[in-house]
């Protein structure tokens, strides 16, 4: 017991050093409220990812602006606004900047508490996060860059499906804001013609708790605290009323269910395979003449989630994934593959300063919100001076989270047909300019997430297109000159994402919402 207290300590001390000591979060503090350009009220037409229809879950219809009942719910915005502490300003401050954009944000912060790998037992085995269990050493989830791309696809996802439900029912009923039906209500943040019925500030907060149960468990009840102030701050800024707030998030929580089936049912939790498995890959990689991938970790670790490539996709089937994945590595025998390791073993060497930059930023290692996040961060800072409605914010960024999960199933099956030895494993030289990651090398999963991103947000994006594909470039520049992957993991890699890029363009484009 004595050992598990230290290892808890350890892993929770480890977290807040870095949490600490390094800008991971991407929060942003201080905006504007948002103020959409245009309220997309037909978005409740628009194609969902998992609802076969809008009104899949009945929402009753409100009471009538002059009913008794709704009146006095009005006077309850008035009496709170009467006695407001600078605490619950600065929350309707907070969230008047976006929902999506704060449970973004919030999730990042998630991802990088709980992206650190567990320490080892005495026997030199590694424990593995159990779901059932999420509170014993290690916690769960062990928030890696596969974990990550899929919480943030499914809770994106889920929370597009939500705000599109929300919005059919906006449109179906039409009931005016509070501020817009009572001029004694003060509005807090801009004022717009969307209706209020039912709350977008509540559905956005039932969806995401819900989906917290799942992916965060031993969060929960900080996350529904979060809940609490999201729907707060909507009530007293006089943008909904109680029974907005209800209906809302009965209508998110009940949504939420549909994504918690298909993660229990996607495969993900097969993911990190058996003893046997992991002596399998070794065998067959040998079998063909090649050299297999070991762990360089001391003592060796078992590869991180072999089985992530069969998790089951957003954005097309399983038949594809295996169609994405390319052509074989160079032969670790050939003389193309001691060219490509004697090139990283150049740029380690000698490494200047720009690359050692380079490394640094596009680390996204332990205790960071992994490269899916650094991207969710970028597309953050890019979406907020659009000014788009909660709806096409939600939209937009389950498009780009669903190519970063895709992307990583695509890329670990890759990895995991190939098993192909780093190159510090080949020339043991090569010490890298940051922390080696426990797989195989072909290809790049920085790469492969960095085309996949680029290629979503040029669509979305357009006159960013060029900057975000210098920033793909320059993600998987990084992992060769710091040591960890050969020139063709990353070009091929970025070929791979690209693909996958596409065919979030191919669904944006069939949406509706253009």
């Amino acid at each position: 017991m004595k050992n598990l207290s230290i290892k808890i300590l350890f892993a929770l001390s480890f977290v807040t050093l870095v949490y600490c000591s390094k800008k991971v979060t991407g929060r942003t503090d201080n905006l504007p409220a948002l103020n959409p350009l245009s309220i997309d009220i037909n978005a409740g037409s628009w194609k969902t990812v998992l609802l076969k229809r809008p009104d899949t879950f009945a929402v009753a219809t409100p009471l009538a602006v002059t009913n008794v009942n709704y009146v006095a719910e009005l006077n309850e915005i008035k009496g709170l606004q009467k006695s407001l502490t600078s605490d619950q300003e600065a929350n309707i401050n907070y969230w008047a900047a976006g929902g999506v954009l704060r449970w973004n944000e919030l999730m990042r912060e998630l991802v990088a508490k709980y992206n650190l790998p567990p320490y080892q037992n005495p026997d030199g085995t590694y424990p593995i996060p159990s779901s059932t269990n999420p509170f014993a050493y290690p916690l769960f989830p062990f928030a890696n860059p596969p974990y990550a791309a899929r919480a943030y696809a499914y809770i994106s996802a889920a929370q597009y499906d939500a705000l599109v439900a929300c919005w059919y029912y906006k449109k179906l009923y039409n009931r005016p804001a509070p501020y817009t039906t009572d001029a004694a209500i003060i509005a807090k943040v801009p004022t717009t013609s969307l209706p209020s019925y039912p709350s977008e500030a509540a559905v956005l907060a039932g969806v995401t708790a819900e989906m917290m149960k799942l992916l965060f468990p031993t969060e929960i009840a900080a996350i529904q605290m979060k809940a609490i102030d999201h729907e707060n701050a909507a009530i007293m800024s006089g943008a909904a009323t109680r029974s907005d707030l209800v209906a809302g998030e009965a209508l998110g929580r009940q949504i939420a269910q549909v994504f918690i089936a298909r993660a229990r049912a996607d495969n993900a939790g097969k993911a990190v395979g058996t003893p046997a498995d992991w002596a399998n890959f070794e065998t067959s990689t040998a079998a063909k003449g090649e050299i297999p991938w070991i762990s360089q970790d001391n003592p060796k670790r078992p590869g991180m989630l072999p089985f992530f490539g069969k998790v089951i996709p957003f954005l097309f089937d399983t038949t594809t994934v295996k169609a994405l994945v390319p052509p074989p590595p160079p032969s670790t025998s050939s003389s193309q593959m001691k060219q490509e390791t004697d090139e990283v073993y150049s740029y380690t060497n000698n490494p200047t300063l720009e690359n050692k930059q380079l490394v640094l930023f596009w680390g996204d290692g332990v205790g960071t919100y992994t490269p899916p996040g650094h991207w969710n961060a970028i597309a953050s800072e890019d979406f907020i001076p659009k000014n788009y409605s909660e709806v096409r914010w939600a939209r937009n960024m389950a498009l780009l989270n669903m190519s970063l999960m895709d992307a990583a199933i695509v890329c670990w099956n890759t990895k995991y047909t190939y098993y192909n030895p780093r190159p510090s494993q080949l020339n043991p030289a090569i010490k890298t300019l940051t922390g080696l990651p426990n797989f195989p090398s072909y290809i790049s999963g920085h790469s492969t997430f960095s085309g996949a991103a680029s290629t979503i947000l040029g669509y979305l994006n357009p006159e960013r297109a060029a900057a975000y594909t210098q920033m793909a470039n320059d993600a998987s520049k990084s992992r060769l000159v710091g040591g960890l992957h050969y020139k063709s993991d990353c070009t091929v890699g970025l070929t791979v994402g690209a693909s996958v890029g596409q065919y979030a363009i191919d669904r944006a484009k069939a949406d509706g919402s253009n």
